[in-house]
């Protein structure tokens, strides 16, 4: 009797196992989506939008996040290293704090957008539109920049050696003690553009329009000048002593030796 009983507590036991159903996965995404999570690393969140939505702090390194719309998105503090945002619409976002580094943003939006304190080492802002974004702080080491739209930014103590801003447009824009030394500044606008106590020591301004610019406090000692136009700008305290210039336009219309 008592084996039989011994027998049929196992059979209940392994009939209670077999039509218990598996224990489901949770999916990083969906988890997100539905806003019961910050930590989505490397998913694909492709053409999403996240308008205006709160993702302070957010985890979503390496994520695919091509064309996803983040305007006016809280971002401060999040963690977006090695993440695609290739054509990613990000106008006034805030990403104060925001860990971009190795981030793709080629095309990207970034009009008036908050990048302050930002980590965009060796980040590809490649053609970006960055008109009137706040760069405060900014690390900008090693970033590339090319032909990128940063009229009207405010880059105040950034670092951005060894970035590569050729073909660039900073026309009014506000750069103050910021280091740009070894900068790639090559046919890079910077009309009527204010510099002030900033290191462009070493960087290349070939062919760099600095009409009506603004410098005070600058150091160009061996920043290459040739080409480039100064047309009507104003030097205070910035001597181009060290400096190379070949047939560059100085302030007055003449040109350099």
């Amino acid at each position: 009797m008592r084996a039989r009983l011994v027998c049929a507590v196992c059979v209940a036991a392994i009939t209670t196992a077999a039509l218990t159903p598996p224990i489901a996965h949770a999916d990083p995404r969906d988890d997100f989506l539905g806003r019961r999570t910050r930590v989505c690393q490397e998913c694909d969140l492709a053409g999403v939008n996240f308008k205006r939505h709160d993702l302070t702090g957010a985890d979503l390194t390496g994520a695919n996040l091509r064309g996803a719309n983040f305007h006016d998105a809280q971002l401060a503090g999040a963690k977006l290293a090695g993440a695609d945002l290739t054509g990613a619409n990000l106008n006034k976002a805030n990403l104060a704090g925001a860990d971009l580094s190795g981030a793709t943003l080629h095309e990207a939006m970034l009009y008036a957008a908050v990048l302050d304190r930002a980590i965009l080492k060796n980040a590809d802002l490649t053609g970006a539109m960055m008109g009137t974004a706040r760069l405060t702080r900014t690390d900008l080491t090693g970033a590339r920049l090319r032909d990128a739209d940063l009229r009207k930014t405010r880059l105040i103590e950034t670092i951005c050696s060894g970035a590569d801003f050729t073909g660039a447009a900073l026309d009014q824009a506000f750069v103050r003690a910021a280091r740009l030394d070894r900068v790639a500044l090559a046919r890079t606008r910077l009309m009527e553009a204010q510099l002030i106590d900033t290191t462009l020591a070493g960087a290349d301004l070939t062919a760099a329009d600095l009409r009506g610019a603004a410098l005070r406090g600058v150091d160009l000692r061996g920043a290459n000048l040739a080409r480039a136009t100064l047309l009507r700008a104003t030097l205070d305290a910035t001597p181009l002593d060290g400096a190379v210039l070949a047939d560059t336009v100085m302030p007055d219309g003449t040109k350099g030796p």
